[in-house]
C-alpha cells in the first residue's frame, strides 16, 4: 500500500506513509540535541534545488522560523509555532494567500515542517495557569532539528557539485580557445591534413554544449576536447610546412645555422659593445602586432621558464613579460634586441619568443642573434609563432608520453 486515506482536517491534504514516518522520526531526537535554526535554514538554502524547494517556499520557511522565540531549536523543547495567515504572510513579504498554502504544502512535503492539526484545524496555543504552554497546534518544526546533519551534509555536497561545474566550465572554455588557435594556425601556415574535417568536429562539440549545462553535460564534451587537442597537435607536420621551426633538434639546428650567420655574428656583443641594429621609422610594421596564443598553450609549450618566474608560476601575462626579462638577460640577450621585438611582434609574443629560445637554448648558437633574425623576419611577414609553438608542443608532448 502506497498511501493511507487519512486526510487532516488542518491541511485538507492525503497522510501518506512518508509524513507519517517524519512525524515518527521527530519524536526519536537524540537527547540534548541543540543546532542554531538559522543554521539548518542556510543549509536548506543550498540544498533546495535536491528538496524541490522555490525560494518562495525558503521565504515561508524563514517567516516560521521567525516565529519561534529560540535562536537554537533543541531537544525537550516545544518546537511548535502557531501564526495565522496572515502574520505569515506579512513576514513573508505580502505572499498571496494560495500561494502561502501551496508553499507551506511543499514545506510538508519536503520533510522540513510538519503539521499538527487541532480538532477544529485552526492554529492555536493553550497554557496553564501560570502561563506555560500545555499544547499548541500549528506548525512542527522538529524536522529541521532531526535532519540537521541530513542537510548540512548536502549543502555541501551541492556547494563541492557547483564548485566542479564552475572548474569544469572553466577549463572547457580554455581547451575551446586552444583548440581553436591551433586549427586557425594550422590552417594558415598550411599544415597538411583535414582541416576542414577537424574544424567540422571542434563546431559540433561546441554545439552540444546546452545553455544551461550540468557537470554530465559538460565531463564527456571537456573529455573529447582534450582528445581533439591532442590530435590536432599529433597531425601538424611542421617539417613539410615550416621554414622556421621543427619538432627536430638537427632541423632546428640547420635552421638556425642558416639564418643570416654572418649578420648574428655582426649584431651579438663580443666585448660588451654592440653594435645596433638601426631600423628606418618608415620601415616599422603599421600593422597592428597578431595576438598572442592563449597562456596555457604558451605554458604548455615552454615550461621551462616558469623556474624562473617569482614562485615557480606565471598565472598571468604579467608574470610571463616580467619573467621574460629576467630570462633575456640570462640568454645573452641585449635590451636593444629585445626592445626591438617587443616593438616588432608586441610584448606578449616578444616575450612568448623568448620562452621558445629557451626550451631550445642548447641548440642555439646565439640566443640574441637569434631573436634579431626572427625579428628582422616578423618584420618582413615571414614569421609567425604558431609554427614554434606547435612544433615545442607537440615535442613536449612526445616527451611526456615517454615518461608515463
Amino acid at each position: 500500500m502506497q498511501s493511507g486515506s487519512v486526510t487532516t482536517p488542518f491541511g485538507r491534504r492525503p497522510m501518506t506513509l512518508a509524513l507519517i514516518k517524519q512525524q515518527v522520526a521527530s519524536t526519536e531526537i537524540r537527547s540534548n540535541k541543540s543546532v542554531d535554526k538559522w543554521k539548518v535554514f542556510r543549509d536548506a538554502c543550498e540544498a533546495r534545488v535536491r528538496l524541490g524547494l522555490q525560494d518562495r517556499a525558503l521565504a515561508v520557511l524563514s517567516a516560521l522560523l521567525s516565529f519561534y522565540p529560540e535562536t537554537h531549536l533543541r531537544q525537550g523543547d516545544a518546537l511548535i509555532v502557531f501564526p495565522s495567515n496572515a502574520q505569515l504572510s506579512i513576514r513573508a513579504h505580502g505572499i498571496a494567500g494560495a500561494t502561502l498554502r501551496r508553499h507551506l504544502a511543499a514545506l510538508v512535503d519536503a520533510g522540513l515542517i510538519i503539521r499538527k492539526d487541532s480538532a477544529n484545524g485552526k492554529r492555536y496555543v493553550r497554557k496553564d495557569r501560570a502561563g506555560a504552554i500545555e499544547d499548541a497546534f500549528g506548525f512542527d518544526l522538529s524536522p529541521l532539528l532531526v535532519r540537521s546533519e541530513e542537510l548540512a551534509q548536502m549543502a555541501q555536497q551541492l556547494a563541492a557539485d557547483h564548485a566542479l561545474l564552475r572548474r569544469t566550465k572553466e577549463t572547457l572554455t580554455i581547451r575551446r580557445r586552444d583548440a581553436r588557435k591551433l586549427i586557425s594556425a594550422a590552417i594558415e601556415e598550411g599544415a597538411s591534413g583535414d582541416w576542414g574535417k577537424v574544424q567540422d568536429i571542434y563546431q559540433a562539440l561546441v554545439a552540444r554544449i546546452p545553455r544551461s549545462p550540468t557537470i554530465h553535460d559538460l565531463a564527456p564534451i571537456l573529455e573529447e576536447m582534450d582528445l581533439l587537442c591532442s590530435e590536432i597537435v599529433n597531425q601538424l607536420d611542421l617539417l613539410d610546412n615550416s621554414e622556421n621551426v621543427s619538432s627536430n633538434d638537427v632541423q632546428f639546428e640547420r635552421h638556425i645555422q642558416n639564418s643570416h650567420t654572418e649578420s648574428l655574428n655582426e649584431l651579438e656583443p663580443s666585448s660588451g659593445n654592440e653594435l645596433e641594429a638601426k631600423i628606418e621609422p618608415e620601415k616599422r610594421p603599421s600593422a597592428e602586432p597578431p595576438k598572442a596564443f592563449p597562456l596555457s598553450l604558451v605554458t604548455r609549450a615552454c615550461p621551462e621558464i616558469a623556474m624562473y618566474a617569482p614562485g615557480g608560476v606565471i598565472s598571468s601575462w604579467r608574470d610571463l613579460m616580467a619573467t621574460a626579462v629576467v630570462v633575456r638577460s640570462m640568454l645573452g640577450v641585449s635590451p636593444n634586441a629585445y626592445q626591438d621585438a617587443c616593438e616588432v611582434m608586441g610584448p606578449e609574443n616578444a616575450a612568448v619568443a623568448v620562452a621558445c629560445i629557451l626550451e631550445r637554448a642548447g641548440h642555439i648558437n646565439s640566443a640574441g642573434g637569434y631573436l634579431r633574425d626572427l625579428t628582422s623576419k616578423a618584420r618582413r611577414g615571414e614569421f609567425s609563432l604558431g609554427p614554434m609553438l606547435m612544433a615545442l608542443l607537440r615535442a613536449n608532448g612526445s616527451a611526456e608520453r615517454r615518461v608515463g
